[in-house]
């Protein structure tokens, strides 16, 4: 009987202070997506200098880094033993831009309503920000000896100016950052009509390798249609190039998922996504992937996505030259150069010419494994947090700064918080017209995060 009781009285000091804790987790959060950390421009320093703040209050040790001084990164460090080599765990301050108009609560008000709290950066990637914020904070108030250094990692320009952010601090500070694990933004649990279908976590993600369609022709009279025409050219190249298929390219993490996915699937799913594997059937299902589950086809391969079509100067001009932009996403272990000529011999036209549009901003790295320490421990944290439901290993078709990362060695897994699936369709998430996440699922993800650093470190 006096066990049950202490256990009883453990358990409700334990409630009582994840309750404290959900009050801080809020205050933290809503502070930080009252910031307008919109990138262009930037302007991540109040949100560094909030950061910073909190952390020195606690006696962490606290360093700034920055290209430009409204564009800082704030680094923190929890000293360990240094029996194992350090985790890094981070989020980026800066978010994408808004159109005031589409929302229903002001972008970075973060109001609470009906059980969400609405805001820019709620999802990318202030939930991430606040989730490591509070696992180092937690872990040093603990008390308990780590036998890692846990660094935090508030970064600035992932939405689209490096730069000032993981290429400066990997290129320029990397031993502030150096770690052998890596806890970041990436995939986070499902929910389907409010249950809660698989916790994913990524740990691989497909490279950008943008390129240009360039056709040129003599100029001409629009009244003299010209064989030549470079807009004609042009439109052919990109037919050829949209409706390519490149190689089905399966690695541990895509094979884990599909595996992993046809168990909480319903039948009908199930059986296509285990079909993926039979020789006889697979093309099929691809078919059926492309046309109605394009984020899973994509998964599949290198992809290719027209996205930007430039050409003429008025409307009776046959212009001379005409261009078209293509989002290609290389796939891991994807030889871009050699990528690009497959598309020059498919093209097959000497009046089109295919180019590298930019140089890489996040360079190509192995995916993490599946068989080490890192993982079980995540999967140890997902059934803790969310018992009874599987978690699935993915591969993300967007890109993050865990490329970066990678690419100099360091094992990253992202994580996020559950959301409704149905979000997606209403306009709700991350890049969206609106953004939002659910409080309770918010606090299960601070709870999964903590537990995945606590026991990573010691």
């Amino acid at each position: 009987m006096i066990r049950a009781t202490l256990l009883l009285c453990a358990l409700a000091a334990s409630a009582q202070d994840w309750k404290a804790v959900e009050e801080e987790t809020m205050r933290h959060f809503q502070t930080l997506v009252r910031f307008d950390t919109s990138d262009p421009p930037g302007k991540e320093l109040p949100a560094a200098e909030y950061l910073k703040k909190v952390l020195e209050a606690e006696g962490i040790e606290v360093k700034t880094f920055a290209v430009n001084k409204d564009r800082p990164n704030i680094v923190a460090r929890l000293k360990g033993t240094g029996k194992k080599r350090p985790l890094l765990i981070m989020g980026h301050t800066d978010t994408v831009n808004v159109d005031p108009k589409k929302w229903t609560h002001p972008p970075y008000g973060a109001v609470r309503d009906g059980g969400y709290v609405y805001g820019r950066g709620t999802l990318d990637d202030k939930d991430n920000v606040v989730a490591a914020l509070m696992s180092i904070l937690l872990l040093k108030r603990s008390g308990q000896p780590v036998d890692r250094d846990v660094i935090f990692l508030a970064e600035s320009g992932e939405e689209g100016h490096t730069r000032v952010g993981i290429q400066f601090m990997v290129g320029a500070h990397f031993n502030e950052i150096e770690a052998e694990y890596c806890i970041a933004e990436g995939w986070g649990g499902l929910r389907q009509n409010g249950q809660l279908k698989y916790v994913g976590v990524a740990t691989t993600e497909k490279i950008p390798y943008r390129a240009t369609l360039i056709s040129r022709g003599p100029a001409g009279h629009g009244s003299k249609p010209l064989l030549t025409n470079s807009l004609v050219h042009l439109s052919a190249a990109i037919s050829k190039v949209a409706n390519y298929r490149p190689p089905l390219r399966m690695n541990d993490t895509t094979r884990a998922y599909f595996e992993r996915l046809a168990t909480v699937s319903a039948p009908e799913d199930a059986a296509r996504y285990n079909a993926l594997f039979d020789p006889a059937r697979t093309a099929q299902v691809q078919d059926y992937l492309q046309a109605n589950e394009p984020g899973h086809y994509s998964m599949l391969r290198t992809s290719i996505s027209p996205t930007i079509v430039q050409g003429g100067i008025r409307n009776n001009v046959i212009p001379s030259e005409s261009q078209a932009a293509l989002d290609i996403r290389l796939a891991p272990g994807e030889d871009g150069p050699q990528f690009l000529q497959t598309l020059r011999d498919l093209i097959n036209d000497p009046q089109v010419e295919l180019v590298r549009a930019v140089a890489d901003i996040r360079p190509a790295g192995p995916p993490s494994p599946l068989n080490n320490e890192a993982f079980r421990v995540i999967e140890a944290a997902g059934r803790a947090v969310y018992p009874g439901v599987p978690t699935i290993p993915t591969m993300m078709t967007g890109a993050t700064d865990m490329a970066n990362l990678r690419a100099k060695g360091v094992q990253c897994y992202g994580i996020g918080p559950a959301v409704d699936d149905e979000d997606t369709a209403k306009g709700f998430g991350p890049h969206s017209d609106q953004e939002r996440i659910l409080e309770a699922e918010l606090h299960k993800f601070v709870k999964y995060h903590y537990e995945i650093v606590k026991n990573l470190a010691n």
